[in-house]
C-alpha cells in the first residue's frame, strides 16, 4: 500500500476538480469586466486609450457598438451550427448506445447470472449483461461531457473575441491577457469537468460492482469511446465548416478582389469567423477531452487486472486521476506567469510568453509527478503484462509519466520550429513564393515531411522506455503524462482562434491600423500555438492508441501479433490505408464546399451594386448556410468509415485481423497527421510573414497583393484543409478505432471471425 489512504484520495481528486472550475469561473469574471456595450469606459486611469487621430479608422463608442454587433452575429452563427450538429449527434449516440448494449449483452446471451472473471478465473464477476448496461451508460456520459466541453469552449471564445479587440486599444499586453484568460477558462473547465465526471462515474459504478473491479473498469472504457465519438464528428464537421468559408473568402476576396482578409465587404467573412469557433475551439476541445478520457480509461483498465485491482488498493488504482488532479493545480500556477507575474509590453514578447507556459508547466509537473508517485503508489507492485504479472517499482512509473510529459514538450517545440515564422523553415517557405505558387507548394510539402522526424523519434523513445519499465500500463501513464498539463495546452491553443476572431472583428469594425497590427501580432503567435496544440494531440493519440491496443489485445486474449500470418497482414495493410481514405474524404468535402462558397462570393461581388464600394452589406447568411449544410452532410461518411471499420474487421475477420488493422492505422495515421498539420501551419505563417513585413527579407517579398503574397495565399489555401480538417481529425481516427475495439473486445473474442468460421 502507498502512503495515501483511500479517504484522502477520495477527497483530493474532486477538490482539485472544484478548484479548477472555480479558477475558470474567476478568469471568466475578469474577462467579463471588459464591457461590449456603448458607454464602455475608454480610460486607463486618467489616460485616454491610445489612439492616433491621424489614422483612418474608428475608436470610441462607435467601435464598441460595431464590435458588439459583429460578436453577436458570430455567436449566433456558431451556436446555431453546433445545436444543429448536436441534433444529428443525438440520433447517432442513441443508435450507437443500442449497438453497444446489444453486442456486449449477446456475449453471454443476455444472461443475468454471475460469470467467472476473465483474468482472476477463481473469482466470480458480475454478469455480462451488467457490463453491457454500464458500458452503455459510461458511453453516454463520455459523449455528453465531450459535447459540453466543446459547446462551453465555443461560448467562451465568442464571448471573448470582441473583448480582446477592444482591449487592443489600450495596448497589446491588455489584449493578450484577455485572450489568454479566455483560453484558460476553456482549459480548466474541460480538464476539471472531465476529471470530475470520471471520478463520480467510478464511485457510482462501485455501488453496484463492489469488489468486481475487473468488470467495473472494463465498463468505464465506454467513457473514452463516448468522448472520442463526439470529437470525431466535431472535428470533421467543424473542420469542413471553417475551411469551406476560409478558402472561399481567401480565393475570391484576397486573390481576385485584392481586399484584406477580414474585410466586411467579403460575403464569406462571418462564416469564416464562425468556423474558427466551431472547428478550432469546439472540435479541438472535444478532441483533447477524448484523449484525456481514453488515456485514463486505458490506464485504469490495465491497473484493474494488476495488483492494484486484485488487492483493491483504491489510492494506487486512482493514480491516473491523481496525476490529472495534480496537473490542474500545476497549470493554475503556470497560468499566473502569463497573466500576472510577467507583463507583455510589446509584440515581440507574445510568442516567448506562450512558449514559457509550456516549459514552466512541464518543469513544475515533473515535481508534481514525483510527489504523487511516491505518495500514491506502493514501493513495489505487479502490472499485468499479456498474461503475466511484471514486477514494477514506483520510481519506474515516475519515469514513464515523466518521459511522456517531456516527449510532449519536445513535440511542441519541434512543431513550433517548423511552423513559426521566427525560424528558417517558414522563412525559406516564404522565400520560395518569389517564383510562384508551385514552388511554394513543393517547399511546403518537403517541410511537412521533415517535421515528422523528431516527433516520431520522441514518441518512439517514450514508448520504448515506458513499455520496458511497466509494460502497457507504462505506455498508458506516459500518454497521461503528455496530457497532464492539458489545461495549459488548451489555454494556449484556444488563445489562437480567439485572437484570430479579434483581428477579424478589428478589420470588420474599421478600427485604426495600429490596433489591427496588434491583433495581427496576436493572431500570428496564435497560429503557432494552435499548431503546437495539434502536435500535442497527435503525439498523445499515438501513445493512447498503443495503450488501448495493448488493453484490447489482453482482453481479446491475444498473446502475440505475428505480422507474417495472412490474417494479421491483411489487417495491417488495410489499416495503413485507412488514414489516406479518410483524408481523401475530408479534403474532397472541403473542396466541394469551398467550390460552392467561391461561386456564391463571386456572384455577390458581380451582382450586388455598391458592394465593393462598401455602401451595401453583403448577404452573409447565404454563405453561413452553405458552410452549415456542407459540413453536416459531409461529416457522415468519414465518421461511418472510422466507426464501422473495427466492427466489420472484428466481426467478420476476427481479433487477429483487427489487431493488424489497429497497428497499421496507428503507424500510418500518426505520420500523415503530423505532416498535414505542420505543412498547413507553415503555409499559413509564411503568408503572415509576408503580410507583416517586419524584416527586410519580408518587405522584399511584399506588400499585400504582390505576386509573392498571392502565391503565399494559394499555399495557405491548399494547407487550410490539411491543418484544420484532415490532420487534426486523423488522431481521433486512430484513438477511436482503438478504444472501440477495446469496448467491443468481449464480443469479438466470443463471436468474431465469422468469415473464417464459415470458410
Amino acid at each position: 500500500m502507498g502512503l495515501m489512504s483511500e479517504a484522502l484520495a477520495q477527497v483530493l481528486i474532486p477538490l482539485a476538480a472544484f478548484i479548477g472550475i472555480a479558477f475558470a469561473i474567476f478568469q471568466w469574471f475578469l474577462v467579463s469586466k471588459v464591457r461590449v456595450s456603448p458607454g464602455n469606459d475608454n480610460r486607463i486611469g486618467d489616460r485616454l486609450i491610445e489612439e492616433d487621430d491621424q489614422e483612418l479608422g474608428i475608436n470610441g463608442e462607435e467601435a464598441v457598438a460595431k464590435c458588439a454587433e459583429i460578436q453577436n452575429a458570430i455567436s449566433i452563427g456558431a451556436t446555431s451550427f453546433l445545436l444543429t450538429q448536436y441534433k444529428y449527434l443525438g440520433v447517432f449516440t442513441a443508435v450507437f448506445a443500442g449497438v453497444i448494449f446489444l453486442f456486449l449483452g449477446s456475449v453471454k446471451s443476455f444472461s443475468t447470472k454471475s460469470q467467472a472473471c476473465t483474468y482472476n478465473t477463481g473469482e466470480q464477476c458480475k454478469p455480462a449483461l451488467a457490463n453491457a448496461l454500464f458500458t452503455t451508460i459510461a458511453f453516454l456520459l463520455g459523449a455528453l461531457t465531450s459535447v459540453l466541453s466543446g459547446f462551453l469552449g465555443m461560448k467562451i471564445a465568442t464571448y471573448a473575441n470582441a473583448r480582446t479587440t477592444l482591449e487592443a486599444r489600450k495596448g497589446v499586453g491588455y489584449a493578450f491577457v484577455t485572450a489568454f484568460r479566455s483560453g484558460a477558462v476553456m482549459g480548466f473547465l474541460l480538464a476539471a469537468n472531465g476529471l470530475l465526471v470520471l471520478y463520480i462515474s467510478i464511485n457510482a459504478f462501485r455501488l453496484y460492482y463492489g469488489d468486481d473491479w475487473e468488470g467495473l473498469f472494463e465498463s468505464i472504457t465506454g467513457y473514452g469511446l463516448g468522448g472520442s465519438s463526439m470529437a470525431l464528428f466535431g472535428r470533421v464537421g467543424g473542420g469542413i465548416y471553417t475551411k469551406a468559408a476560409d478558402v472561399g473568402a481567401d480565393l475570391v476576396g484576397k486573390i481576385e478582389q485584392n481586399i484584406p482578409e477580414d474585410d466586411p465587404r467579403n460575403p464569406a467573412v462571418i462564416a469564416d469567423n464562425v468556423g474558427d469557433n466551431v472547428g478550432d475551439i469546439a472540435g479541438m476541445g472535444s478532441d483533447l477531452f477524448g484523449s484525456y478520457a481514453e488515456s485514463s480509461c486505458a490506464a485504469l483498465f490495465v491497473a484493474s487486472i494488476s495488483s492494484f485491482g486484485i488487492n483493491h488498493d483504491f489510492s494506487a488504482m486512482s493514480y491516473p486521476l491523481i496525476i490529472s488532479a495534480m496537473g490542474i493545480i500545476v497549470c493554475l500556477i503556470t497560468t499566473l506567469f502569463a497573466t500576472d507575474f510577467f507583463k507583455i509590453n510589446n509584440v515581440s514578447e507574445i510568442e516567448p510568453s506562450l512558449k514559457r507556459q509550456l516549459l514552466i508547466s512541464t518543469i513544475l509537473m515533473t515535481a508534481g509527478i514525483a510527489i504523487v508517485t511516491f505518495v500514491a503508489l506502493p514501493s513495489k507492485f505487479t502490472i499485468f503484462d499479456f498474461g503475466d504479472q511484471k514486477v514494477v517499482k514506483n520510481w519506474h512509473i515516475f519515469f514513464c509519466v515523466s518521459i511522456g510529459l517531456w516527449a510532449g514538450l519536445a513535440i511542441g517545440y519541434t512543431t513550433e520550429y517548423y511552423t513559426s515564422n521566427a525560424y528558417s523553415p517558414v522563412q525559406e517557405l516564404a522565400d520560395s513564393c518569389r517564383t510562384g505558387a508551385a514552388t511554394n507548394v513543393i517547399f511546403g510539402l518537403a517541410l511537412g515531411y521533415n517535421s515528422v522526424i523528431l516527433p516520431i523519434f520522441s514518441i518512439a523513445i517514450a514508448i520504448y522506455v515506458s513499455f520496458s519499465l511497466a509494460a502497457m500500463y507504462g505506455v498508458a501513464v506516459a500518454a497521461l503524462g503528455m496530457l497532464s498539463t492539458i489545461s495549459t495546452g488548451l489555454a494556449i491553443d484556444a488563445y489562437g482562434p480567439i485572437s484570430d476572431n479579434a483581428g477579424g472583428i478589428a478589420e470588420m469594425s474599421g478600427m485604426t491600423r495600429s490596433i489591427r497590427e496588434r491583433t495581427d501580432a496576436l493572431d500570428a503567435a496564435g497560429n503557432t500555438t494552435a499548431a503546437i496544440g495539434k502536435g500535442f494531440a497527435i503525439g498523445s493519440a499515438a501513445l493512447v492508441s498503443l495503450a488501448l491496443f495493448g488493453a484490447f489485445a489482453s482482453r481479446a486474449e491475444i498473446k502475440t501479433v505475428d505480422v507474417l500470418t495472412p490474417k494479421v497482414f491483411i489487417g495491417l495493410i488495410v489499416g495503413a490505408m485507412l488514414p489516406y481514405w479518410f483524408s481523401a474524404m475530408t479534403m474532397k468535402s472541403v473542396g466541394s464546399a469551398a467550390l460552392k462558397m467561391v461561386e456564391e462570393v463571386r456572384r455577390q461581388f458581380s451582382s450586388i451594386p455598391g458592394l465593393m464600394e462598401g455602401t451595401v452589406k453583403p448577404d452573409y447568411a447565404t454563405c453561413v448556410k452553405i458552410s452549415t449544410d456542407a459540413s453536416l452532410r459531409k461529416m457522415i461518411l468519414p465518421g461511418a468509415l472510422v466507426i464501422l471499420s473495427p466492427l466489420i474487421a472484428g466481426t467478420f475477420f476476427g481479433v487477429e485481423t483487427l489487431a493488424g488493422l489497429l497497428a497499421g492505422a496507428l503507424v500510418s495515421g500518426v505520420q500523415v497527421a503530423i505532416s498535414a498539420s505542420n505543412t498547413g501551419g507553415a503555409w499559413d505563417n509564411a503568408k503572415k510573414y509576408i503580410e507583416a513585413g517586419t524584416s527586410e527579407h519580408a518587405k522584399s517579398l511584399g506588400p499585400k497583393g504582390s505576386d509573392a503574397h498571392k502565391a503565399a495565399v494559394i499555399g495557405d489555401t491548399v494547407g487550410d484543409p490539411l491543418k484544420d480538417t484532415s490532420g487534426p481529425s486523423l488522431n481521433i481516427l486512430i484513438k477511436l478505432m482503438a478504444v472501440e475495439s477495446l469496448v467491443f473486445a468481449p464480443f469479438f473474442a466470443a463471436h468474431g471471425g465469422l468469415l473464417f468460421k464459415w470458410f
